[in-house]
């Protein structure tokens, strides 16, 4: 079995990280795995929504803390092996938000440290009931300072700074209150609700949906007048598309668009 896997329905692609045994913690190869089909992914024109979850009975726990621990025993390896393992877990992040298309999260189970941070990346997060969020490496001694960066730019700083230095644990509707998540389903439907959002969002026009992600990243670096110059420019673009002008007359006519991406 692939310890990534995937899928594809229509427009929409669908990977499972396949590692429960070890809770789809960010080992070597799953990062690498991950880097490799986002990559991918990001060049097939035919996909225009990724959803990602994980199998077995938690989305994601995080990094490899034994890989991790094999790491610091090899005397050869040192701290540029942490440095390596951060840097390309950080482009795995850094990919998902560069990628093209949405990319929802299916969360159930616990989704703790790094695999927090894999929730607060992907651009939108679908969780069952009775999901648990954490970023709970201060518990052992090690402050999850990668998994801050993502969680700290989705919810309030205080939250976020309650959570790492507490390591307390928050349940889905809390997450959903602070907006790590969009919306909290029951278990048994979680995967049909990520796949009618998925759906939804696969049935706009796909080169819309591209141009507004890479701006909706983009704009929120720079300050609000610089943002708004940037986004003029954008729907300049954007409205100079053969299926926005379809788009917009279909509107006005009363009749469905006719699309060709």
């Amino acid at each position: 079995m692939a310890i990534l896997e995937m899928t594809q329905r229509d427009a929409v692609t669908h990977l499972t990280m396949n590692s429960p045994e070890r809770l789809n913690a960010l080992s070597d190869e799953m990062l690498a795995a991950l880097q490799d089909t986002l990559d991918r992914l990001a060049e097939d024109e035919t996909c225009r929504v990724i959803t990602l979850s994980g199998a077995g009975k938690a989305f994601c726990a995080g990094h490899d803390l034994r890989q991790m621990q094999a790491m610091r025993q090899n005397e050869d390896a040192g701290a540029a092996a942490f440095a390596d393992l951060f840097r390309r877990c950080s482009d795995v992040m850094l990919r998902i938000q560069s990628m093209p298309q949405p990319v929802i999260a299916q969360v159930h189970g616990i989704a703790t440290a790094a695999g927090c941070q894999l929730v607060a990346t992907c651009d939108m997060a679908v969780a069952g009931a009775g999901t648990r969020f954490g970023v709970n490496g201060v518990n052992i001694g090690l402050f999850c300072s990668t998994p801050m960066v993502a969680l700290s730019r989705n919810i309030a700083p205080k939250k976020a700074f309650e959570m790492l230095t507490t390591g307390d644990f928050i349940d889905a509707e809390r997450a959903e209150a602070l907006g790590l998540v969009n919306r909290v389903v029951a278990p048994d439907t979680l995967e049909a609700e990520t796949a009618a959002l998925a759906d939804q969002i696969a049935g706009k026009l796909g080169t819309a949906v591209r141009i507004g992600k890479r701006a909706f990243y983009e704009q929120l670096s720079l300050d609000r007048a610089a943002a708004y110059a940037y986004t003029g420019q954008v729907m300049v673009e954007n409205l100079a598309l053969r299926d926005t002008d379809e788009g917009m007359q279909a509107f006005i006519e009363k009749r469905p668009p006719d699309w060709q991406n």
